[in-house]
C-alpha cells in the first residue's frame, strides 16, 4: 500500500474534550496515512480513541490540534458547511445500529440515499453486492440482524463514496453473523476499491485487513501489515 495514493494524511492529531475543569485526552498526537483502496482495521479497548479518530476522518468532529487532510481538503480548518459537503460527496458511514426506516423495504431504505447522491448506483445493485439481491422487497422486521446491517452497508455504498467508515458494525451481532457482515465489507472493498476503515474489538478479523492499527490511550501503538489478507470470497454468506 505504500506505493498507493494517500487519501488521508493526519499529523499530530490531538483531541481534548473538556467537561468543566476536567480534560479528557481522546487523541494524543496521532500521525496516520490511509491509502486509496485499502482495508484498515482499528483495534483497541474502549477509550483508546478509535471512534474519535474515525469521527475526525469522517468530518463529524474536528481536532483540537494537529492537521488532517483528505486529498486536497484540509478538514482540520474546514467550517461546518464544508464538512457537510465533504461527508455528502465522499464518505459513507456504517454504525453499530442499523438506523433503517421500519416502514420502508430494503430497496426503499437504500433509495433514500440514492435520491440525493450525485452519482448513485442502483439500489438493487448495491443490495446484490452485499448478498441481498433476493430480499429487495423485505421490510427490516422480516430480516435478521446481519441482513439489516448489510442493508445499512448497501445504503452507505449506494452513493459510491470514495471512503467507507464503519464504527463497530458487528457490535450488536453474534460472532458468526458478524463475520458475514465483515465479509460483505471486505468484498465491497475489493470490488469497488473503496478505502475502508473498520473499528472493532474483534481481533479475529485482522486477516481480512491490509493493515491493522492498534490504539491505546489516544496513541497508535502498532501497525501490522497483512500481505496475505483473507479474501471475502472464501467466506460464504
Amino acid at each position: 500500500m505504500s506505493e498507493s495514493e494517500a487519501v488521508f494524511s493526519a499529523r499530530g492529531l490531538t483531541k481534548v474534550y473538556r467537561t468543566g475543569e476536567v480534560e479528557i485526552h481522546a487523541l494524543r498526537g496521532v500521525d496516520l496515512d490511509l491509502y486509496a483502496g485499502e482495508f484498515v482495521v482499528l483495534l483497541g479497548p474502549s477509550g483508546s480513541g478509535k471512534s474519535t479518530l474515525l469521527n475526525i476522518l469522517g468530518g463529524l468532529d474536528v481536532p483540537s490540534a494537529g492537521s488532517v487532510r483528505y486529498r486536497d481538503h484540509d478538514l482540520s480548518s474546514a467550517d461546518e458547511e464544508a464538512l457537510t459537503r465533504f461527508r455528502r460527496e465522499h464518505v459513507g458511514f456504517v454504525f453499530q445500529f442499523y438506523n433503517l426506516i421500519p416502514s420502508l423495504t430494503a430497496r426503499e431504505n437504500v433509495e433514500v440515499v440514492t435520491e440525493i447522491a450525485s452519482r448513485p448506483m442502483g439500489a438493487g445493485e448495491a443490495l446484490a453486492l452485499v448478498g441481498l439481491g433476493d430480499r429487495l422487497d423485505a421490510f427490516p422486521a422480516q430480516l435478521s440482524g446481519g441482513q439489516q446491517q448489510r442493508v445499512a452497508i448497501a445504503r452507505a455504498i449506494a452513493k459510491q463514496p470514495e471512503v467507507l467508515l464503519c464504527d463497530e458494525p458487528t457490535g450488536a451481532l453474534d460472532s458468526e453473523t458478524g463475520t458475514q457482515v465483515l465479509a460483505a465489507l471486505s468484498d465491497v472493498n475489493q470490488r469497488l476499491g473503496t478505502t475502508t476503515v473498520v473499528i472493532t474489538h474483534n481481533a479475529g478479523i485482522a486477516a481480512m485487513a491490509h493493515r491493522v492499527i492498534r490504539l491505546s490511550d489516544g496513541r497508535i501503538m502498532s501497525v501490522e501489515v497483512n500481505d496475505e489478507r483473507k479474501l471475502a470470497a472464501e467466506i460464504s454468506w
